[in-house]
């Protein structure tokens, strides 16, 4: 069985050099790492994963915690996440909080025995003082968390902002917003205060509907989005805090004969693949989310090598404008 000593003179390499390239540590170049490689596979070398945990107290894994599989937004979000963690030479170790709190302490033991390379947070359900002494990098996503070593965000209010000023010169004037969860403060929050405020410059009249973390963990929608049109039947135009309930929105609104975008617009948020299937397909905002996951995988890999990192990084998002306005 070839070992490590073996890999190091087939390749020409100290066996220090071929450990950084095993263990993903420090700067080594492409060529030198392609040898590496190359050896390992003519040898059929197999890093002994457990003996490199050990050795390093780390195991090239990352641990990633979000509050639901299904919802197509954690989806996307969760296949980026993996792209990129492949492409840094690491594994995911996947958390499905469910909203349950009573899974914070489980999930944080497991990730300090597993010895993770580091945490991506995405799940809002926890109590950040528990995060305390991790001993690697934690880097949140649309989240707040002072124990955090990093925050990732889209531009939240940029988004509202976008959503109203295009629906107003659409020919809005009686606005709905419709949001998700709403138990504690998020950085989506920011969607509807930019949709309030201008709302409130235009003077256009602007109402709000949030169903709440049981919607939320169902995903629907429907029951929320009729009772709010039977108490606001002149609204013209829905902004819908996800595509998800964009989507849900046109079903509300052929159930009740409202044309899209005849008599109602809709402006979603996130660009699901999901609003690209609807008809109308959905207007909507963008969020960044395939570079959002690029840059949370390398905060880790440079927290982890001890570089240091931007406390909070905010992505611009962009309008994508479709059928439904």
């Amino acid at each position: 069985m070839a070992t490590l000593k073996d890999v190091a003179r087939e390749s020409g390499l100290t066996v220090g050099t071929v450990s950084r390239v095993l263990n993903n540590r420090g700067y080594i170049s492409e060529q030198t790492r392609n040898k590496v490689y190359e050896v390992m596979k003519q040898l059929n070398y197999q890093p002994n994963e457990m003996a490199r945990s050990l050795s390093r107290q780390k195991n090239n894994t990352i641990a990633l915690i979000v509050p639901h599989i299904m919802h197509p937004y954690f989806s996307k979000l969760i296949s980026c996440l993996e792209l990129s963690a492949a492409q840094h030479k690491y594994k995911i170790l996947l958390f499905n909080s469910k909203g349950k709190e009573e899974k914070e302490e489980e999930y944080i033991e497991m990730c300090k025995s597993n010895r993770v390379e580091g945490i991506v947070l995405c799940s809002g359900s926890f109590h950040t003082e528990k995060f305390k002494n991790l001993h690697c990098p934690l880097i949140t996503m649309e989240r707040f968390m002072d124990e955090g070593t990093a925050g990732i965000e889209c531009d939240n209010y940029q988004g509202g902002l976008l959503a109203a000023e295009h629906m107003i010169s659409r020919g809005c004037r009686q606005l709905l917003y419709i949001g998700g969860v709403n138990e504690q403060p998020m950085p989506a929050d920011e969607r509807k205060r930019a949709f309030a405020d201008v709302c409130r410059k235009y003077g256009i009249l602007f109402r709000e509907e949030n169903p709440g973390q049981v919607f939320y963990n169902d995903m629907k929608y429907y029951s929320v989005i009729q009772q709010a049109l039977d108490k606001y039947p002149e609204t013209d135009g829905i902004f819908a805090s996800s595509d998800l309930i964009a989507a849900q929105v046109l079903q509300v609104c052929r159930e009740k004969g409202m044309t899209v975008p005849g008599r109602m617009k809709v402006v979603g948020f996130d660009d699901e693949y999901l609003a690209s299937l609807t008809v109308p397909e959905i207007t909507t905002i963008r969020q960044p989310l395939k570079e959002m996951a690029e840059t949370a995988i390398s905060m880790i890999a440079k927290a982890a090598a001890g570089e240091m990192v931007a406390a909070r990084s905010v992505f611009p998002v962009q309008l994508i404008q479709r059928g439904t306005t």
